[in-house]
């Protein structure tokens, strides 16, 4: 198991001041998800809609994951795997595709094509409803709910009958419980009904007239007994009144005020997560524990435990009479061309809101949805895409201070080597480990069920960028040695499953595609995606077998593999500019099926890579900036959120604000013959649509890269760029706490006019580093620990 590295932005990084108040908030009740109030601690989840007649909050728990293991490789698809590639260098990709699909797709149903839950391939489902149904508040009057940013706590108030009610709710770490607090101005006016409900798959009963269970198993694909059982308890304590139990729902009558307590496990047996062997006794332990402690202490450790993540980073930018105004309202009138720099400075903060609250040490990672989900059949079975959307979930772990909580993703990637290494040798008879696009807890690596989009090859290497890059910032060499194997695995296949193009002599994939991305040959209008050495590969191959061979020879191992690492890395097909000047996507100059395709991977080597820039390559950071003004500025959630981070690599800061108001457009249903166009929900989920929560992440990424950049690392010289990327809309502002590769954190970064004032960076260890600022450059050899002050154009104080 890899061990997390928990202490370390804690023990080394000063927590800043607190920040101004960050609410998200509205004046109407949720009818929806994408209107409800996320809570969670990274195991739990809940999300409060704010009904007043009827409330509803949705539960969520890591371990709701229908499906089990399967094995859903073709044991002798490497077989066929000559073939394929003969095909394709005969140019006959059609012919090649086909036989893809025959025969080098997952065996079985796969992930049912994104409808898995009944299938063994499983979804991430919903826990149930807790429904709180009142009496007599059918008409209501200055109605308001917010979520606390700063806090992590959850606010209703409403005024109904002449009465002020009020409610705010929590999911504790430290309690591993909801709490709820409900209160009232006038004594004696809460009544209200409480139920448990689930779609399906559930029993609920009294335990005690204040307290209700529910239970049952999950669907594991093949209608067994072996499906994931769960466990839920609700313990209703009123002051004042009384509560009572009939049946299988309870009845609060003339409280003064009411806590409602939630808990869940699961017994789900697999990476990271609680290990549970009764789920149900698990819930009722995690009950009595949660009651002992009171209200206010609960909501003080709550906080204190939420604010040791939080506090680490704070954005300031200028607020606006827009700020005043309810969410939903602030984000139509910035689509509308409206001024709220603060508005960007929420949704940054929003995202690390959301990784705080779905990602914790010792939890499963934060999944398409994070932890929430109101359905059993989730969209996509809302699993772990390997593509870029688990990638894009933690993008914002390093660089925004929260290092710790990028370990469930570790644990993911660790979880793939075993069924990988088959999956490797079931394909393409090679060493090492592999996994394609679909991920589960269940160990699930083979292909997905069609060439289009499950043939993408590359996956894993992109999986292990995190793994070095968690090195380059934190310089943790005993984790880089319990990882080391992960990516020496991982290289070793790429060794193993390369070809000659004979054309070129260039070492290239074969099969794979450039995600999902299609192309047409010439006299054709059949779209087809199986290809040799799309640009992708070649890009995330340079760097997987560039960090590996750093890797062995930092901790002294496998000098061999060093060597051939670095020769193979020299001879695979670099990344080129086609005769229309744009970065090209494949290994041949393909006309595209869809010239604004929303996933653009052929420039992961500007972003989230390190191989394109404007001070090193920039022709080919040229290309790319041709290559992303064809795919254009509109698109789904998280490809907006996706360029505006490769557009601030670009150091292009107003372009990327543009990208940025596109994303904070109000989301829209989408039509059925219409292209995917993302946008902001009015609870600031991002809308891929529908709902994911990567271009959530992906634009806090973004906003961080437009403020603070970083190469380098631990073994090589860090350059910090300073507000590389600031667009003119934020003239001035101030941002703490981001860190960089190398272990510097900027403790102090500011600006007016859009000029850098002050900025103040700590250093972990004593080395060189290289501030820029412009063109502005300040080397200096920093000592552990020590802090230098930077004034105006990098003047030191």
């Amino acid at each position: 198991m890899i061990r997390p590295t928990s202490l370390l932005a804690a023990s080394l990084f000063s927590l800043g001041a607190p920040a101004a108040a960050r609410v998200i908030w509205l004046d109407t009740p949720g009818t929806a998800l994408t209107e409800s109030t996320p809570i969670g601690n990274g195991r739990l989840g809940a999300l409060i809609y704010g009904g007043v007649g009827s409330e509803r909050i949705v539960l969520n728990e890591e371990g709701m994951w229908s499906g089990s293991p399967q094995d859903a490789d073709r044991e002798n698809a490497h077989e066929n795997l000559p073939k394929i590639r003969q095909l394709l260098l005969e140019g006959k990709n059609a012919e090649a595709e086909e036989l893809v699909n025959q025969t080098f797709t997952a065996a079985g149903a796969g992930s049912g094509l994104g409808t898995g839950a009944d299938d063994p391939y499983g979804a991430y489902q919903t826990a149930g409803s807790l429904w709180l149904d009142f009496k007599g508040q059918d008409d209501f009057s200055d109605y308001r709910r917010e979520l606390d940013l700063d806090t992590a706590v959850a606010h209703v108030q409403y005024t109904a009958g002449g009465v002020t009610y009020q409610r705010e709710a929590f999911v504790s770490a430290p309690d591993q419980a909801m709490v709820m607090h409900l209160t009232a101005s006038e004594p004696g006016a809460l009544s209200f009904d409480v139920r448990l409900d689930r779609q399906e798959r559930s029993e609920t009963v009294a335990v005690a007239r204040n307290e209700l269970e529910m239970f049952g198993q999950l669907n594991d694909g093949y209608q067994t007994d072996k499906g994931v059982r769960y466990g839920i308890r609700v313990r209703v304590v009123p002051t004042g009144g009384t509560v009572t139990s009939s049946g299988n729902s309870l009845t609060v009558t003339d409280a003064d005020s009411v806590l409602i307590y939630y808990t869940a496990a699961t017994d789900i047996k697999t990476f990271g997560g609680r290990k549970v062997d009764d789920a149900r006794k698990q819930a009722q332990r995690d009950l009595a524990k949660a009651v002992r402690t009171s209200f206010e202490r609960q909501k003080q450790e709550h906080i204190a435990d939420y604010q040791r993540y939080f506090e680490r980073c704070q954005l300031v930018l200028p607020e606006t009479a827009s700020s005043k105004l309810p969410t939903p309202e602030r984000l139509k009138a910035f689509a509308a061309g409206g001024e709220d720099p603060d508005l960007a400075a929420l949704l940054f903060d929003f995202g690390r809101y959301l990784l705080i609250s779905s990602s914790r040490p010792g939890t499963l990672p934060a999944n398409l949805q994070g932890i929430w989900a109101e359905k059993i059949q989730t969209a996509w079975n809302s699993d772990w895409h390997t593509n870029i959307n688990v990638q894009m979930n933690y993008w914002p772990a390093e660089v925004t201070n929260l290092s710790e909580l990028h370990h469930p993703m570790f644990e993911l990637i660790e979880s793939l080597v075993e069924p990988g290494q088959k999956t490797a040798q079931a394909y393409y008879d090679a060493r090492g480990w592999v996994s394609f696009l679909l991920s589960n807890p269940w160990g699930f690596t083979s292909p997905g069920e069609s060439a289009s989009w499950g043939s993408t090859v590359s996956c894993s290497a992109w999986l292990c960028q995190h793994l070095w890059d968690h090195y380059l910032y934190t310089g943790d060499q005993k984790f880089l040695r319990e990882v080391y194997p992960i990516l020496k695995g991982s290289a070793l296949f790429y060794l193993d499953m390369l070809i000659e193009d004979p054309e070129s002599g260039w070492l290239v994939t074969a099969p794979s595609n450039s995600p999902e991305n299609a192309f047409v040959l010439p006299g054709s209008d059949k779209p087809l995606h199986v290809v040799m050495g799309p640009t992708a590969d070649m890009q995330l191959l340079r760097y997987l077998f560039a960090a590996t061979a750093e890797a062995g020879e930092i901790l002294g191992q496998d000098a061999e593999l060093q060597r051939e690492l670095r020769e193979k890395w020299t001879r695979l097909a670099p990344t080129r500019i086609g005769r229309d000047g744009r970065v090209m996507e494949w290994l041949e100059p393909y006309q595209e099926y869809d010239p604004q395709h929303r996933h653009i991977a052929h420039l992961w080597g500007l972003y989230p890579g390190d191989e394109i820039h404007p001070a090193t390559t920039p022709e080919l950071a040229l290309a790319a900036r041709k290559t992303l003004d064809m795919r254009g500025d509109g698109s789904t959630g998280w490809s907006l959120a996706f360029k505006m981070g490769m557009w601030a690599r670009l150091g292009d800061g107003d372009r990327a604000h543009v990208l940025l108001r596109n994303q904070l457009t109000p989301a829209r249903p989408r039509t059925k013959d219409e292209p995917w166009r993302g946008g902001t929900y009015p609870n600031l989920f991002d809308a891929h649509p529908p709902f994911q929560i990567d271009g959530n992440f992906g634009a806090t990424a973004a906003i961080a890269e437009m403020l603070m950049q970083s190469t380098g690392g631990f073994g090589e010289i860090t350059t910090i760029y300073l507000l590389p990327a600031l667009p003119g809309a934020w003239s001035h502002g101030s941002v703490k706490g981001l860190r960089s590769r190398g272990g510097y954190e900027v403790t102090e970064l500011a600006w007016e006019r859009g000029q850098l004032t002050s900025a103040v960076i700590r250093a972990r260890e004593t080395g060189p580093v290289v501030i820029r600022y412009g063109d502005n450059v300040q080397r200096i050899i920093l000592k552990a620990g020590e802090t230098i002050k930077f004034g105006k154009d990098l003047q030191q104080r």
